[in-house]
């Protein structure tokens, strides 16, 4: 049976393993860990091919750990619940010598079948090691997600994937045979797009292509080789944020024609609907905001539909709320009033909360003066009487103002009535 390069290659220790130098560095979280023997459960989030699954292999062998593993794509609760029984069983119950349980691509688990899980991570009977490419805040249970450190994988850069590339060349037993010389390497990174199992496939395809015991990587052999090298849509490389970029922009340029182009290109690359779905509910907050608060609750009720119902109806949900968006007016008033105010508490740090809005559930707080001075709204006419609610050297600090269309026009009217020179444009 031969063997694929990237499985010959597999780090087998912490020693061999490119890159996460945040992780597995001297000072790394995990080595301390591996150090003290106390292993939490875990997930890792990164994007494919980064080595998530070897690194929960080393993770188990070098704490001399049960290893058992499940893919989330043919595994029930049914499977579930046999891998904990042979777990419990197997030697390790309760101690610092848990079995290690790792579930690949954990995001495709139903809530039943993460639900499952709980038990099992809550008791000790199992560390549980997750493998994700999407974010595990919404694609994992919160009472799991809560029990499990996240632990964010990096994508290789260059060097590290050219490393990878040396390592095969030098110690790999096929190929160490043959003189290879890697004179260009731009081609094979950018058709990898920085997924080290993709680029060691494509690398071994061109070089058993090659009948010659001497071979020459250059981007132009790279591209003659690999058929498809015009890739439509590359969802780990740069493609992917491009496209998305792209299609953002067409939103907040106001192009409807734009935002449906560039949503066909990411769904017809095989593009995550909900991934979409989420960037469409950040952006009719960030660039629609208080412009037409109705955007925020299409993009949500939009990311919702898409969860229920999944491809390919979802692209017709999506084609509603992006041309929706796109014809919406504009503005990131909310979006830079959050991050004004956020730069100022950066700058001026924990400010004493004014007396006379601070809460004074006791009779002590009330003695010392808490909330005396404060103004109930309701008394007054219009609801409202002119109070300072910022700290004590930030008053009359103003982070918000409204943008020029109809909605937030209608917003200036009202501040201005109230708050006269306070919020005056």
């Amino acid at each position: 049976m031969n063997v694929p390069l990237a499985e010959r290659l597999r780090p087998k220790k912490m020693t061999d393993y490119i890159s996460q130098s945040h992780l597995i560095g001297p000072n790394g979280a995990l080595t301390q860990a591996l150090k003290q023997g106390l292993i939490p459960s875990m997930i890792f989030w990164g994007p494919p091919g980064i080595g998530k699954t070897t690194l929960a292999t080393i993770i188990a062998t070098a704490s001399e750990r049960p290893f058992y593993t499940l893919s989330a794509i043919n595994s029930g609760v049914k499977e579930v619940r046999e891998v904990i029984e042979k777990a419990k069983t197997s030697g390790g119950l309760f101690t610092t010598k848990n079995p290690i349980l790792f579930i690949d691509e954990i995001h495709r688990f139903s809530k039943s079948q993460q639900d499952s899980l709980l038990q099992a991570v809550e008791k000790g009977w199992v560390t549980l090691i997750g493998a994700t490419t999407e974010n595990p805040s919404f694609e994992v249970i919160s009472a799991l997600l809560s029990r499990c450190q996240v632990y964010t994988l990096k994508p290789f850069d260059t060097k590290d994937l050219e490393a990878l590339l040396k390592r095969a060349i030098e110690t790999d037993e096929e190929l160490s045979k043959k003189n290879i010389k890697l004179l260009e390497t731009e081609a094979l990174l950018r058709l990898s797009g920085g997924d080290a199992r993709k680029l060691l496939n494509i690398f071994e395809l061109i070089v058993n292509s090659e009948t010659a015991t001497k071979v020459s990587i250059t981007n132009q052999l790279v591209l003659d080789k690999v058929q498809n090298s015009t890739v439509l849509y590359d969802k780990t490389g740069d493609q992917h944020y491009d496209i998305i970029s792209a299609f953002i922009k067409s939103i907040r340029g106001s192009d409807p024609n734009g935002a449906v182009y560039w949503l066909a290109r990411m769904l017809e690359g095989g593009e995550d609907a909900k991934f979409i779905a989420r960037r469409l509910l950040i952006l009719a907050s960030e660039d629609i905001g208080n412009a037409n608060p109705t955007a925020l609750v299409l993009a949500n009720s939009t990311f919702q539909s898409v969860a229920a119902i999944g491809m390919p109806e979802s692209r017709i949900i999506l084609s509603q709320c992006a041309t929706y968006l796109a014809c919406s007016p504009k503005s990131n008033a909310a979006y830079i009033a959050i991050n004004q105010a956020i730069d100022v508490v950066k700058n001026t740090g924990n400010l004493a909360v004014p007396l006379d809005i601070r809460n004074a559930p006791t009779k002590l707080m009330k003695d010392l003066g808490y909330g005396a001075s404060y103004k109930y709204a309701h008394n007054y006419d219009l609801n409202f009487t002119e109070q300072e609610f910022l700290p004590e050297g930030i008053e009359n600090t103003r982070f918000y103002k409204p943008g020029n269309n109809a909605r937030e026009k209608a917003q200036q009217e009202f501040l201005s009535l109230r708050w006269k020179d306070k919020y005056k444009d």
